[in-house]
């Protein structure tokens, strides 16, 4: 199977997923293998929602439409356009997937098999019903991935190299268990977004966008803002008001009522205003239903703060801060050359 076989599978990968969006799901007759896979694929959104409380519709949606954006024949190009595959020695990947949002691990699944190496899986028990399933369809519409696509729930065994996402704690065990084996091991990260009080009512409602995506599970969501002293939050919150109906789903508002009541109870500063609260502190990561806030005295300072503290940042939400900074609302909508931890996934298995 060359190249192009490759390309051109995920390609009716991305086709099928177009068929589920967050407008609705509505069946094309013109996808390939559509009678044997769209009633299935809906089966198991089913499954999905019923297996994980976070994992609604709503979101497992918006994932697959991202994907389905991403899938085409003009953006897979792009992306690989700089790497050379002649050279390639299949070997045998393991990957290690969280489970915090749908399909997280789908972009280190589809590297892996478009470089043309086989594949093991181990999914999160969070998220095991639609990647497997996806699995399916690529290898009817590619039968020759049927022989490189692999999943376990045993232990791993008889793999080249591996790349595991976890928290700092998981990272330390699985920086031990597979000292011998080429590896990317991601450890915890989180994003931020950098407000100066010049921001439009416009981007700071795209930056409600990035917070409240997935409900603040994604490493790419904003859990902490940086704002110049004296920041006046109002406009902050009258931007972000759209969203409110997330305090009526369950496990939100579970976990605003309990993070509201220790944090009063421990006589934190904070503002809320019913549906989110916002607090002062050092830490990058925050519960859900909060977000944290830092000052900063000038954009240098910040520089280098952020600078030094590199390693615990997926992404910068800013407008002029940095030439890698997102655009406000964006960090849910990453493009196949964005990498997680900025490691080229690629180039890594390139050179294994």
């Amino acid at each position: 199977m060359d190249l192009q076989q490759r390309i051109n599978a995920f390609t009716k990968l991305g086709a099928f997923l177009c068929q589920f969006t967050s407008k609705g799901i509505k069946k094309d007759d013109t996808v390939v293998a559509n009678d044997l896979f769209f009633d299935g694929f809906k089966h198991q959104i089913k499954l999905a929602k019923e297996h994980n409380g976070w994992f609604t519709e709503k979101n497992i949606l918006f994932s697959l439409e991202s994907w389905c954006k991403a899938l085409t024949n003009n953006n897979i190009n792009t992306w690989l356009d700089k790497y050379n595959f002649n050279t390639i020695n299949p070997k045998t990947i393991a990957i290690i997937m969280a489970g915090n949002i749908p399909l997280v691990g789908f972009h280190d699944f589809l590297s892996i098999l478009v470089s043309g190496h086989n594949v093991l899986v181990k999914q999160s028990s969070n998220d095991k019903h639609l990647l497997l399933f996806l699995a399916k369809y690529l290898e009817v519409v590619e039968p020759d991935f049927k022989c490189k696509i692999k999943f376990t729930e045993e232990k791993l065994e008889g793999f080249d190299a591996v790349i595991a996402t976890g928290s700092d704690n998981t990272a330390r065990y699985f920086e031990y268990y597979f000292k011998d084996k080429p590896s990317i091991i991601r450890k915890n990260r989180n994003s931020i977004a950098i407000l100066t009080g010049n921001e439009t009512n416009e981007q700071l409602e795209a930056l409600s966008e990035d917070i409240f995506r997935y409900y603040g599970l994604g490493c790419r969501n904003v859990s902490k803002l940086f704002v110049p002293n004296n920041y006046n939050f109002d406009a902050f919150f009258n931007a972000v008001y759209k969203w409110h109906p997330i305090i009526n789903e369950a496990k939100y508002a579970n976990n605003y009522d309990y993070n509201k009541a220790v944090y009063l109870m421990s006589e934190f500063d904070m503002l809320e205003n019913g549906f989110l609260m916002i607090k002062q502190d050092e830490s990058y990561a925050s519960p859900i239903a909060t977000l944290f806030y830092d000052y900063y005295n000038t954009i240098d300072e910040l520089h280098k703060k952020l600078s030094s503290e590199a390693d615990k940042i997926q992404c910068i939400v800013a407008s002029g801060f940095t030439d890698n900074e997102i655009e406000f609302g964006k960090t849910q909508k990453p493009q196949l050359w964005d990498y997680a931890d900025n490691v080229d996934t690629v180039e890594f298995l390139l050179t294994i």
